[in-house]
């Protein structure tokens, strides 16, 4: 076991594959040499060469076809886009050719691609560096959508990221990169927990995708998030002492309906909480999910706390961001309804 950041955690995933299997290379923009503009690749090029690890020219949807490329012909590329706001030149090669090609194959190809990139805000990084666009893929058959929230979950999806036959889009947010993080912009967490920046296992092992984790059980309502959003939401059921059940969905698809289903059943109550913009984020998908799962077990409406629907407000983003004073009232209001 090592502690580890989310960045370490992340690396030495790519580091246990690439020992594993040959056939698993890792590119993008700086990530050879300089190892990533968060230093998520630090040293593998050192450690496996330049043709398991590179750089490739500022072009998303250069690196993403050539990626599909290789995966098609039986390599297992893990490629990074430097910030998610940089996917949009590659998001036809992602949509029409990564996500399709199982289906317009038959099933005589597959696409294990994985496309790491960094998602969020909380680096001062302005319109350009900090979107959360999870509802952009979790809308496209074909793709599996993961955001990890702790270094301990990072490393574990990411194996089984790399694993899987098909194409998974793994959103890492950044402002859980570097360490502890308990809701507030302004306040670390002492001591470190396990999870947030603790004990990672050394070597292999997998989370199956597809499950989420219930990082607090409650009884009063169910808090789902993902992300950045877990922290905020334990911040805001810690300052009101809510007895709330709080879910880290993991991964948005596949989603883990049978763990949402039996928490919103028992608790009668729903609040959604994430970064992204209200208007057709992926809360709107989770609220139908569990009205329709839950409608006869619902004692309240379902609430959505999220971004607001504006363009990222760069010098406003720790008040565009759901913190838990929002999140607070929304529990509170919830809870009377």
């Amino acid at each position: 076991m090592a502690r580890m950041t989310m960045i370490e955690a992340i690396r030495d995933a790519m580091d246990v594959m690439m020992a594993r299997d040959e056939r698993v290379v890792v590119f993008g923009e700086d990530v050879g040499y300089f190892g990533g503009v968060f230093r998520c690749t630090a040293g593998l090029q050192q450690k496996y060469g330049k043709t398991r690890c590179f750089d490739a020219p500022i072009s998303e949807s250069g690196i993403v076809g050539t990626a599909i490329g290789m995966a098609t012909y039986g390599l297992r590329p893990c490629i990074e886009i430097q910030f998610a706001d940089y996917m949009y030149p590659a998001y036809d090669q992602i949509v029409s050719e990564a996500a399709r090609l199982r289906y317009r194959s038959n099933g005589e190809f597959t696409c294990p691609l994985v496309i790491r990139m960094p998602t969020g805000g909380g680096i001062f990084g302005g319109q350009t560096h900090s979107q959360s666009p999870e509802a952009l893929f979790t809308h496209v058959a074909g793709l599996k959508t993961v955001v990890p929230s702790n270094p301990y979950d990072a490393k574990g999806l990411l194996i089984a990221a790399i694993e899987d036959p098909d194409p998974v889009i793994f959103l890492e947010p950044k402002r859980l990169y570097n360490g502890p993080f308990d809701g507030h912009h302004d306040r670390p967490v002492t001591p470190w927990s396990k999870h947030e920046l603790g004990e990672v296992p050394s070597g292999y092992f997998i989370h199956p995708l597809g499950k989420a984790s219930v990082v607090r059980e409650g009884s009063a309502m169910t808090v789902l998030a993902y992300g950045t959003m877990v922290y905020v939401a334990q911040a805001a059921v810690a300052e009101i002492g809510i007895d709330a059940e709080i879910i880290d969905l993991r991964t948005l698809v596949p989603l883990d309906m049978e763990t949402i289903a039996a928490s919103v059943k028992k608790t009668g109550r729903c609040v959604v909480v994430h970064e992204a913009t209200l208007t057709s984020g992926f809360g709107a998908e989770l609220a139908a999910l569990v009205q329709e799962a839950c409608f006869f077990q619902l004692e309240a409406p379902i609430t959505r706390v999220t971004g607001w629907d504006t363009p990222y407000p760069h010098a406003q983003e720790w008040d565009y961001f759901p913190g838990p004073a929002r999140v607070g009232r929304a529990l509170v209001e919830t809870m009377e309804a």
